[in-house]
Formats: C-alpha cells, sequence, structure tokens
C-alpha cells in the first residue's frame, strides 16, 4: 500500500467519525477508525501530516456539512459560500489533529510507547480543542460513551478522562497486531473490561418529586426577529404552556421571547398576567441589557408574585453567531440580531422557590455552553441542584447536528450527577436523567410539550469533587517524561 492510497483510507476512516455519534449511534466506528489511522500513522512514519490532515478533514469537513446549509438559509449567503465556511472551519479543527500526529511522530520512541502517549496525545487534543479558536468541542469523543456500559466512568473522571480511556483500547487494540507488546495489549485490554464490568452504579431517584413542562414551539427561524410574528409567537408559547401550567416549572427555549421586555412594558406586564396564573414559576430564554446598555442573552426566571425577575445570562457565546471575533474583525455574524452580544461574568444559578416554599438552585446552561463541560461544573460548584439547557437547535435543520448536541448534555447529566431539563424550539427537548437516560421526550419538529418529573440533587459526584485536575496531570507527567526521553535520545545519539 503506497502513502496516497493510505493518506485516502485516513480520509475514509476521519469520513466515517460522525457516524459514531447520535443520531446514527454507531459507536464502536470511533474504535475502527481511530484504530486504523494510528496503524496507519505506525506504518509509516514519515508522513503523519498527510495523514492527519487527511484524517481531520473527513472528521471535521464530512461531519460538518450542514453548516453550509445554515449559513445559506440563515446567513442569506450563497450555498458555495457554506461550503468555504465548512471548508475553513473544517482546517481549523484539523490543525488539533495535525499537532496530535505531529507531536506523536516526535515523542515516540518504540512500540511499548504506543500505549500511553497515542491517548495522552489525543486527549490533550480534545482539551484544546475547548478553548484554542475561541473553543468548538464538537462530537468530543466521549460522547460515544453514553451509549456504552462504561458511561458512569465520567462522574467519576469527566469526559477527558473517559477519552483517554477510549483512546487506551484503541492502543491496546493496534498494538496486538505487533507480536513483541501483544502481552501488554492483552493486560491493558483485560483491565479495560474489568474496568468496564464494575461501571459505579449511578444512584437515579425512583420517584422524582417536581414536575416540569418544556415547551417545544418550533417557531421557524424567519419569523423570530420579525416583528411582525411578535404577537404569534408570544400567543402560542402561553397556549402551549397552558398544557403544563399545572408544573412546578415551565420552561421556553433560548430566546423564545425574541425581544428586550424592559423595553416592551406592556408585553412585558402582559408576560406576568400569564404567570401568575400558573402553579408553578417560568424560565425562559430572552434578550437582556446588562450595566452600560451591554447586550446579553439568557435565562430568566419569573416567579408567581414577584415584580423583578431574575437573570443569568449565556457565559460562552458563539463567534460569527453572537458576536465576531477580535481577531476576524471583517467578517459580519451570521445571526440578523439587535447587537453584538457580550458574555456574562454572574454565577449562572437562578434561585426558585416551589409551592412547598423550597429554594431550588437552576443552573442555567445556553445552547452552546452544554458542549463544554467546564460550563455546567462550574454551574453545580456554584450551588446548582438541577441544570437547565435552553437551546434553538432549529439553525441545523433536520441534519445529525441536533442530536450531536443533544448528546452532550447526556454526558454533561452523568459528570455531575444533576437531571438536566432541556427545552429546545424544534426538539430535542427532553428531560435527562443524572445517569444519561431520557425519562421523557417527544418527536423533533413537533410542535407540543414534554411533561415529567425530576428532582432537585445535592450529592456531589467524584468528578465535582476532583475535576480535570487529576487527568490532566497524568497527561503532562506522561509527555514530560515522553519530551524528556526523546531530548535524552537525541542528546547522545
Amino acid at each position: 500500500m503506497n502513502v496516497r492510497f493510505a493518506t485516502f483510507l485516513a480520509l475514509l476512516l476521519g469520513s466515517a467519525m460522525p457516524y459514531a455519534f447520535s443520531p446514527f449511534h454507531y459507536w464502536w466506528l470511533i474504535i475502527l477508525a481511530f484504530a486504523g489511522w494510528l496503524h496507519l500513522l505506525i506504518q509509516y512514519p514519515k508522513h503523519p501530516l498527510k495523514l492527519a490532515g487527511a484524517f481531520g478533514f473527513g472528521w471535521f469537513g464530512f461531519g460538518g456539512w450542514w453548516l453550509a446549509d445554515t449559513i445559506q438559509i440563515y446567513g442569506h449567503l450563497p450555498y458555495i459560500a457554506g461550503l468555504a465556511v465548512v471548508g475553513i472551519l473544517a482546517f481549523m479543527f484539523t490543525l488539533f489533529i495535525l499537532f496530535w500526529a505531529w507531536s506523536f511522530s516526535k515523542l515516540h520512541q518504540n512500540k511499548l510507547d504506543i500505549l500511553w502517549l497515542f491517548p495522552a496525545l489525543g486527549t490533550l487534543e480534545e482539551w484544546l480543542r475547548s478553548f484554542v479558536f475561541t473553543g468548538l468541542p464538537w462530537t468530543a469523543i466521549a460522547n460515544i460513551s453514553v451509549d456504552t456500559p462504561a458511561s458512569s466512568w465520567l462522574s467519576v473522571v469527566g469526559s477527558y478522562g473517559i477519552t483517554f480511556f477510549i483512546l487506551l483500547i484503541v492502543a491496546a487494540l493496534v498494538l496486538m497486531l505487533q507480536h513483541q507488546t501483544r502481552k501488554h495489549a492483552l493486560l491493558t485490554l483485560a483491565a479495560s473490561g474489568a474496568l468496564i464490568f464494575i461501571a459505579p452504579p449511578i444512584e437515579v431517584p425512583t420517584s422524582p418529586s417536581h414536575s416540569v413542562a418544556l415547551i417545544q414551539p418550533v417557531t421557524p427561524q424567519d419569523h423570530k426577529w420579525d416583528a411582525k410574528f411578535i404577537q404569534d409567537i408570544m400567543f402560542k408559547l402561553v397556549l402551549l404552556s397552558e398544557q403544563g401550567k399545572d408544573a412546578d416549572l415551565i420552561i421556553w427555549s433560548e430566546a423564545a421571547v425574541p425581544m428586550y421586555l424592559l423595553r416592551n412594558p406592556n408585553w412585558d406586564a402582559w408576560l406576568q398576567e400569564q404567570v401568575n396564573q400558573w402553579h408553578g414559576a417560568l424560565a425562559f430564554g430572552s434578550l437582556n441589557l446588562a450595566v452600560g446598555n451591554k447586550a446579553q442573552s439568557g435565562l430568566f426566571l419569573a416567579q408567581k408574585g414577584e415584580e423583578k425577575r431574575q437573570f443569568v445570562g449565556k457565559h460562552h457565546l458563539v463567534p460569527f453567531g453572537e458576536y465576531v471575533p477580535s481577531w476576524l474583525p471583517f467578517l459580519g455574524k451570521i445571526v440578523p440580531g439587535l447587537a453584538d452580544f457580550h458574555p456574562a461574568t454572574d454565577d449562572g444559578v437562578l434561585t426558585m422557590h416551589d409551592v412547598n416554599g423550597k429554594e431550588q438552585k437552576l443552573g442555567s446552561i445556553i445552547c452552546y455552553e452544554s458542549m463544554f463541560p467546564e460550563e455546567s461544573f462550574n454551574r453545580v460548584r456554584n450551588g446548582a441542584n438541577v441544570l437547565i439547557v435552553v437551546t434553538n437547535d432549529t439553525w441545523y435543520g433536520r441534519s445529525p447536528a441536533a442530536w450531536q448536541h443533544f448528546q452532550a448534555s447526556q454526558v454533561r447529566a452523568i459528570e455531575n450527577g444533576r437531571y438536566v431539563l432541556r427545552a429546545a424550539n424544534s426538539g430535542i427537548s427532553a428531560i435527562i436523567a443524572p445517569d444519561g437516560t431520557i425519562t421523557a421526550t417527544m418527536p423533533w419538529w413537533q410542535e407540543g410539550v414534554v411533561k415529567g418529573k425530576y428532582q432537585a440533587l445535592f450529592k456531589q459526584t467524584l468528578y465535582q469533587k476532583w475535576g480535570d485536575t487529576p487527568i490532566l496531570s497524568l497527561i503532562f507527567f506522561i509527555l514530560a517524561m515522553a519530551g524528556f526521553q526523546s531530548y535524552r535520545r537525541e542528546r547522545f545519539i
């Protein structure tokens, strides 16, 4: 097999990656794809960048095709421009795969060090992808674990720990092909199997005590910011909410109220009148003007008899959707917004008093934030005993992107040991238990209400206690030792 064919094979392996995630759920594909790519890296040690470029572009380019449709429909740009943006983003995130492969080729000294070096560099790549270029951990490797018996380990080691574990299995499978390393590979696979077998159980309340109604209005994206449709939007939201008016909490999706209520006192008063007639509270996504007239997107909490609503804003904004990064000032926003948004600096937690007078701390996660482990982690650290995810995945059309986004919410539930109440404009709206299972949902792209139960929880998971420090410390220790060994080898040869 020549290098050209190997590069083409790497492209095919990368292109298979998106099928490992929701809605396809062929989780084992990620093991096969990475194993095939690692085998090629070992077989062709002089061509790591070619193999990495092909694999990365297959993963992020083929996997991100839906973005071209979004840019054409909502950004009002030609489809070719949308494809160009997909290509640019694919190139940007392929840089992480290039770094992974290049570092591996430089630090790799013998067959056995593959066992720990490959997973360490892969986990480092995932961590870097969460914040470099503002961060975009889309289709994070650990997300596939929700479909496996190993998912509960997320509550102990978090998504980066699970990433290391998955890539460790990949490395062991590849080393099975080598006679010299077969013994070590078998021991690693046996230990991995044992860890899966003894995966810690996650306690889920057998009788959750609080009721919730998640409103899925399917407001068309081209209507949302058009003033002509404000009345239709508001009346539909309230009409659907009447079906869940006996719930302890009603939740509307991200930017469900597409206006500044402070600038619309009549709508402001009308909305509070509706809340006063309902049994519980209303959490709804909308816009707010912070100090200095800074525009923010976030979550309001309206409670019966309370004139002043609580508000927490979105902390991690979408580049080009909600603001233009300073390093690319010449590009306009994709979203036809009212203003450039500013990130919030609050603690992201709302305080709700239920009908029995007890306090609930609601951790607010706005759309894109659900992909970042630290956002949900920080909300729980700040006292949240339930997580609310509000999103508007209408942008993705009927592509797999909405399901990939949803899968990240399942991971956040397990990591933090909290119920996740997810209200999405067009779906997927669902109640997710602390073990990642879906306890209530409804069909995608259908108007309606998801009704169900949840529990405000207080117990900390081990991941909440330790965070990512242990796994990141291990990774940096491994890489430091590998770097030291490489330095010694080059110095004394």
